[in-house]
């Protein structure tokens, strides 16, 4: 099953599934960050100005993750660094980056690291688990080829729903940290 990848287009400007879904997933997570900032006694700006500054820079980070695994190619074709609007944003960049932020921002802030940690986590998994979904509707980051009932086609071949099975999972961690056993 295949997916337009463009939502829709205004002004001449293609929306993208893709950025729906992640925009999406971030909004809620930082409600969510947000609304257990509060029970947690964080004030409003430290939740929203950690989260603004781990957007930013976590695109950057994202970003210099997918060139740092490419090189070869970016090395050749320099002036397509910055082309993020190709593809090319790798998670676990993001990831390191909101990380690294965290770090620094708590000791700015005064608040310590593990209890933003904590406030954020929860929404991190849920968005997370939303923007998998911008890999189906690309027909990327798939598994293997498989006969299992429930594969999926691209490109002619039967593979496992990689984006699906994560999706599941950190949809679960997020049930997991909201409603503990």
């Amino acid at each position: 099953m295949q997916i337009n990848p463009v939502a829709f287009n205004i002004f001449g400007i293609d929306v993208m599934w893709y950025g729906i879904l992640i925009a999406t997933g971030a909004l809620l997570a930082i409600t969510i960050a947000n609304k257990l900032g509060k029970r947690e006694g964080f004030k409003d700006d430290i939740i929203y100005d950690y989260a603004m500054s781990a957007l930013l820079l976590g695109i950057i980070g994202a970003r210099a993750y997918y060139v740092i695994f490419n090189l070869d190619y970016y090395l050749q074709n320099p002036s397509e660094i910055i082309a993020i609007r190709n593809g090319g944003l790798a998670i676990y960049g993001g990831i390191i980056t909101g990380i690294v932020v965290g770090i620094f921002y708590s000791k700015i802030k005064g608040v310590k690291f593990f209890k933003l940690a904590d406030v954020i986590a929860p929404g991190l998994a849920l968005a997370q688990g939303i923007g998998r979904w911008g890999n189906f509707v690309n027909q990327e980051a798939h598994g293997a080829p498989t006969d299992v009932p429930w594969g999926i086609m691209i490109d002619g071949v039967k593979v496992h729903p990689t984006f699906l099975y994560e999706s599941i999972l950190d949809v679960g961690i997020f049930i997991f940290y909201i409603f503990p056993i």
